[in-house]
Parts: structure tokens; sequence; C-alpha cells
């Protein structure tokens, strides 16, 4: 079943690295989507498998 709503964040006070580690030890996980090692988003689902994205920030 594909996602309703898909939600893209943007954290303003860590780095994008430090989101993911964050969220995952809260129990996200990586997910597969076809995106490159050059997109500038990290694609994760939630336990339910729900996917959202974390975005770069805007200084990286």
């Amino acid at each position: 079943m594909k996602n309703r709503l898909h939600l893209d964040i943007r954290a303003q006070d860590s780095s994008q690295e430090a989101e993911v580690s964050r969220v995952e030890s809260l129990g996200a996980y990586r997910v597969d989507v076809g995106q490159t090692s050059e997109d500038s988003w990290v694609v994760l689902a939630d336990p339910e498998g729900n996917e959202f994205c974390i975005l770069a920030g805007l200084e990286e």
C-alpha cells in the first residue's frame, strides 16, 4: 500500500546525518527507493512502513 502522505523534513538545529541517526534511534529505518548517493535526501520509514525523507540542511 502506498503512503497517503509523504513528509519531507529539514532539521534546523542539527546536520542531516545527526537527524537521520536520531530518528533511526526512535525506530525508523532506511529505505531504498532508487535514490543515488548524489541525492540530497535520505529516505526512511517509520516502524509501520510510512516513508519520509530527511533533507540536507540549507547550509550543508
